[in-house]
């Protein structure tokens, strides 16, 4: 049974309008909400086996604002790349090329969320960096992934991603699309005691998590998503930035998140207490929040 959404009166005021374009290669899918006139675009970049349904819940906060939310390619309703490899390198070019394509007019903000903060780093990092104004980082990978509070579970994440890519390919597919392995990672990420917030939470990963075109791009782009973090690329981003962490992540742990920081040029922390890596779940209220008052002050 679907489980409703907490914000669907919200969305519903946002008025999503569903465009595709081709971004090297890939038939890209993305979704437009709110007011069209704004001065204001933030642009989303969701995280690893998700799609723009996972920010749907930090869109429905912000009002008055425009947003763009691309479904990164492989995933959800995006084409994978038809050559390239899906790497970070490959998705940093794709989100480039697709800000251009976009022709965002005024200010632009992009945001990343997990392995979208990996991505929108490298982006920002890379010879002429990202058409940007304003970068924001929730649960951003500060630090390997293995080095993390479970990296034990990220060892075994990896073993997994493994042997799905090398069964033959129907069991190796039903093994990456498990319903039981993918609750067992989503009763591991969720901290809220809500029941009901839980069970919209295991709903989303439930109907999202696996709408991944095949087990090459799915294996690909875990790959890249372990073997790069956020502290690769901070050193050399000029962007002003502001990083959303968690209290109780279980990738990344608060202290490496103000060592981030401090690598960046022009960067804020704030870290949310009592949550984990599901930040754009569990509490969107909170993020979209800090993003307002990150673009309020650079304003001023």
């Amino acid at each position: 049974m679907i489980v409703p959404s907490p914000y669907a009166d919200l969305l519903s005021v946002m008025d999503a309008r569903a465009h595709s374009v081709s971004v090297l290669g890939s038939d890209t899918r993305y979704w437009e909400y709110g007011d069209q006139a704004s001065p204001t675009t933030v642009v989303m970049v969701h995280g690893f086996r998700g799609d723009h349904h996972g920010l749907e819940a930090v869109v429905a906060q912000l009002q008055g604002l425009r947003v763009l939310a691309p479904d990164l390619p492989g995933f959800g309703e995006s084409a994978p790349f038809p050559a390239a490899g899906h790497t970070i390198e490959s998705y940093a070019a794709w989100l480039t090329e697709f800000l251009r394509l976009a022709a965002v007019p005024g200010r632009v903000v992009v945001l990343g969320h997990s392995f979208g903060s990996i991505i929108v780093a490298a982006a920002a990092a890379a010879p002429g960096g990202l058409p940007a104004d304003d970068l924001v980082l929730v649960n951003p990978i500060a630090a390997p992934a293995l080095a993390g509070p479970r990296g034990n579970l990220t060892r075994l994440a990896v073993f997994y991603y493994w042997l799905g890519a090398t069964l033959p390919e129907r069991l190796g597919f039903a093994l990456l699309r498990n319903r039981i392995i993918v609750r067992v990672m989503s009763i591991t990420m969720a901290k809220t005691r809500s029941r009901a917030r839980r069970r919209w939470i295991h709903d989303q990963h439930d109907r999202y998590f696996s709408a991944f075109a095949d087990r090459t791009v799915v294996l690909q782009a875990f790959t890249a998503s372990v073997s790069h973090d956020v502290s690769e690329y901070a050193d050399t981003i000029p962007t002003r930035t502001l990083l959303i962490a968690a209290e109780k992540d279980d990738i990344t742990p608060v202290a490496a998140q103000v060592t981030l920081r401090a690598q960046f040029a022009d960067a804020r922390l704030h870290v949310i207490p009592g949550v984990g890596h599901l930040i754009h779940y569990e509490v969107p209220e909170a993020a979209a929040a800090q993003l307002r008052r990150f673009l309020e002050a650079g304003e001023s």
